[in-house]
């Protein structure tokens, strides 16, 4: 059973890693990058997401992967 404090730092984790992600979706979305740029990006915000949940990669696939792949898409134009 979780405690009180483990779920308090599961929650921080979580909140960290949502602003990190929409943080970063805005910056690709709005900033002069190139997309070389904005893929490198993305794959730094996957490591940490993998640090802080160790063995979630297939989540952050699946959840993450496809909003920047929209975001990336439509701020470059590719089809």
């Amino acid at each position: 059973m979780s405690t009180k404090e483990e779920i308090q730092e599961e929650n921080r984790k979580i909140r960290y890693l949502r602003f990190l992600v929409d943080f970063s979706l805005n910056y690709i979305a709005q900033s002069d990058i190139s997309p070389e740029e904005a893929f490198d990006l993305v794959e730094k915000v996957k490591r940490q997401a993998c640090i802080l949940f160790p063995g979630k990669e297939e989540t952050f696939e699946i959840i993450y992967r496809p909003r920047f792949q929209r975001v990336i898409h439509q701020r470059f134009r590719f089809h």
